[in-house]
This record gives structure tokens, C-alpha cells and sequence, in this order.
């Protein structure tokens, strides 16, 4: 999860967003399709082109799968239109799939509802989704040494957890009583975002990302990212793959043959590199705007790729072909940072959902729609900003309260915040 993942992911009623999108070189189909996309609500809106605004806001609701922030896009353009009742369904979808934002819904867009008593009733239903949920518990707390903890993997022999961390530019090495000590820093002083170990051949995975304005980093670094192998047993660095050019390569996993799936967030690309491979190879087809932590299914032909804005694609690797598993106005797919399977069920922990949240989704076989889901922590003290997590066992391990929400755009700490003491949850998947 980085700083430009949230700005992504942040679609009100008609957002300057487009602007700084359409201005990237070469950027795929489906960032540019989005971009115009907003730019041309932004003016309809605008101009008060009504019929225009709800033709547009039709096309992103389709186009984001029906995600959250597109059904509250759609209630907006229905109000506007005087469809109050199209409206409300919006609004009703919204709350059924467990959402809740009340600083978006003081739009003015929303005026002609608000003194409606089916507005008021499903406002007021709204309020559940707040309420704090935990069948998690601390597994440890996280060292003073983790400064922006990020992903996470485990060492079964070993029983030994890697952490990643941002501002800490070092992957760490912690035990199951959370003592940690320094496993490698950034050979480029960069901040250390994916890792994932290959426990066949005993080499950890990582990524290193330079991110863009990020004070911390040199800025003639800024948009550079790089793919790293580290022994496992001695911490010394095997090799070093510069990343294509603006890539910011900052989620990964590893297939059955172990070759690394790493996403670029930014960019919206998803490449593959082998063990011993010098160049990335390209594997999507150009319709993800900012792909995520990736679940690598066990038959090595189909991959889900979480999309921060869009929701699951499940990426076909011979055709390149991308199935959306529906949202169904039930289930939100979005802002989801990590994604793993586990036989039926996919868990995702969700820093871009309001509120945020850790949940697990029952699946059909064909991993190709969502069938139930249960909260695992949401809206907690304890939560905090979640990342990224591991299966050990029978148990979930997930960090929480990770400290990207005390920073702004360019890594520093907003006024008045300060870092919050990360830590380890973990609960039992059955």
C-alpha cells in the first residue's frame, strides 16, 4: 500500500483525480480509459449537463464493477436527475455491502434526498457498519524498528516472520514472540515493500520501491524500483532486476514454478520474472488501474489480482483475458492491499474500504464469484491502517496499525499525528 494506491482509490462526485492521471506517459488502457472517464463527469458536471452526468456515471458503475464509491457516484448523478428512487437503490447497495462515509455523503448532490424518511432510514442503518468487529487477537507487538511495517511472510522451519517496513528502508526478522533484529536494508536506501520467501530453494523475495515524492528518498531515485533475492539463511544479497522504468513494483507472490508475480500499483501493470531471470516479462492485458497483492491459484494458469478501484480480476495467463467477480451490491471487492487463497476462501485485508477491514470471502470453486463473507476485525482500535498477512497454520497472521494513515503524500507525518505501535493480529481460519 503506498501513498498514490489511496489517491487512487479516492472517487467522490467528480475529483481532479483524472487530471494527474491522463498527464502519465504511456500509461495502459485502463488507467487511460478511467481518466477520461472522470474528466468527462468533471465537465459535465460542471456545465450542468445533468442527462450527461448520468450517462457518464452509468459507464463508471460498469466500469468499476459496481464498487462502492461507484454506487455512491450513481446515487449522486440520480439525485441530480430527480430519480430519487434510483437514488436511494444506490444508496441501499452501498450500506448493503458494508460501507460507511459520511464526509462524501455531505455532497450537495445529495440535497434533494436528505429529508426523505427512506434517506433518513438508511443513513441511520448506515451507523451498524461503524461498529467495531474482532475475531482476531495480538499475535506480538511490533518493535520501535518497524517504522511503517508493510508485508509479511513466515519461515516454517524456522518460525521466523520477515517484515518488511517504509521509512525503516530494512526487512526485519522476528520471532514468534515479536523480538526482532535487522535481516537486510535496502541496498538502494529505498523504502522495502513486497517480499515472499521460496522455502524450496531457501531465497527471500523482495521489492524496494523508490517511492515518487517521497522525502526519504533522493529524488533523482523518484519512479525507480527494483526486484530483490536475498539468501534466506545468511541474508546476502543473491541479485538485484531493475524494474521497467515509472514501474513501482510494490506487491508480489510466487507461483507453483517459483517465478515472482509482482504489481505495479502505480502504473497498472502486472509482470512475472523467474528464479534466475534478468528481464520482466508483461502478463496482463491492460485492465488494471492499480493491482495489488496477487493470489496465484494452485493449477499456475489463473491468477486473482486484486485492483485497488476495480475490485477481483481473475487474470487468465494464456489469453491474458480478466473476469471481474461481481460485487452484486453485496460485496465489496475494492481497496483490498493483500489477497490469499485458501482453498474456498479468499482473505483480503481492505485499507482502502471505509471502514477499513479484514475480512474472508467464500468462493465457488471456479473462483469466479463471491458466495458469502465474514469480518474478521473491522473498525477497531486495534486494526488501525492493515497491510498485508500470512497463513500459518490454521491462523491468519496480519499487520495492523501500520502508520500509512499518520503520512502524507510525501511520507512525512501530518500535523499533530504521530507513529502508532504496529503489531501482529492473527485469527483462526476454518
Amino acid at each position: 500500500m503506498n501513498a498514490l494506491t489511496r489517491t487512487i482509490a479516492t472517487i467522490a462526485a467528480a475529483l481532479p483525480l483524472a487530471t494527474a492521471l491522463a498527464q502519465s506517459p504511456a500509461v495502459p488502457a485502463a488507467i487511460d480509459v478511467f481518466a477520461r472517464m472522470q474528466n468527462e463527469l468533471r465537465d459535465s458536471r460542471t456545465g450542468g449537463d445533468t442527462a450527461a452526468y448520468l450517462k457518464g456515471s452509468e459507464t463508471l458503475y460498469t466500469f468499476l464493477n459496481g464498487s462502492p464509491r461507484a454506487n455512491l457516484q450513481l446515487m449522486g448523478a440520480e439525485a441530480a436527475s430527480g430519480n430519487l428512487d434510483e437514488a436511494l437503490r444506490y444508496f441501499s447497495q452501498y450500506v448493503a455491502m458494508g460501507q460507511s462515509d459520511e464526509e462524501v455523503l455531505k455532497s450537495k448532490l445529495f440535497d434533494p434526498l436528505r429529508t426523505l424518511p427512506r434517506y433518513q432510514g438508511i443513513y441511520s442503518s448506515m451507523a451498524a457498519n461503524k461498529t467495531g468487529i474482532s475475531a482476531a487477537a495480538e499475535a506480538f507487538p511490533l518493535q520501535a524498528a518497524a517504522r511503517i511495517p508493510e508485508d509479511i511472510d513466515y519461515d516454517a522451519p524456522r518460525k521466523l516472520f520477515f517484515i518488511s517496513t517504509v521509512l525503516g528502508q530494512q526487512i526485519l526478522q522476528v520471532d514468534l514472540a515479536g523480538r526482532s533484529k535487522v535481516f537486510a536494508g535496502s541496498p538502494d536506501h529505498w523504502p522495502m515493500m513486497a517480499l515472499k520467501i521460496d522455502a524450496r530453494r531457501r531465497v527471500l523475495w523482495a521489492t524496494e520501491v523508490a517511492l515518487d515524492g517521497f522525502e526519504s528518498v533522493a529524488k533523482g531515485d523518484w519512479g525507480r524500483s527494483a526486484v530483490l533475492q536475498y539468501d534466506l539463511k545468511t541474508a546476502k544479497l543473491l541479485r538485484r532486476v531493475e524494474a521497467p522504468p515509472k514501474a513501482a513494483l510494490g506487491d508480489m507472490a510466487l507461483d507453483p514454478a517459483g517465478n515472482a508475480i509482482v504489481c505495479d500499483g502505480q502504473g497498472g501493470q502486472v509482470y512475472r520474472i523467474g528464479p534466475t531471470a534478468e528481464r520482466f516479462e508483461r502478463i496482463d492485458g491492460g485492465d488494471f488501474i492499480s493491482p495489488q497483492t496477487p493470489a496465484v491459484l494452485p493449477d499456475g494458469e489463473r491468477i486473482l489480482v486484486p485492483d485497488y478501484v476495480r475490485g477481483i480480476g481473475l487474470l487468465d495467463l494464456k489469453s491474458k483475458a480478466v473476469k471481474w467477480l461481481p460485487m452484486a451490491g453485496k460485496h465489496a471487492l475494492n481497496g483490498i492491499d493483500g489477497l490469499y487463497v485458501v482453498g474456498s476462501t479468499l482473505i483480503a485485508t481492505q485499507n482502502g474500504t471505509s471502514p477499513e477491514r479484514v475480512v474472508r470471502f467464500a468462493v465457488n470453486e471456479a473462483k469466479t464469484s463471491v458466495l458469502s463473507e465474514t469480518i474478521i476485525e473491522r473498525a477497531t482500535p486495534t486494526l488501525g491502517d492493515p497491510t498485508h498477512g500470512v497463513m500459518v497454520g490454521e491462523y491468519f497472521y496480519y499487520i495492523a496499525n501500520s502508520g500509512w494513515d499518520a503520512l502524507d503524500d510525501h511520507g512525512v507525518l501530518l500535523e499533530g499525528k504521530s507513529l502508532p505501535v504496529g503489531a501482529v493480529r492473527r485469527a483462526k481460519i476454518t
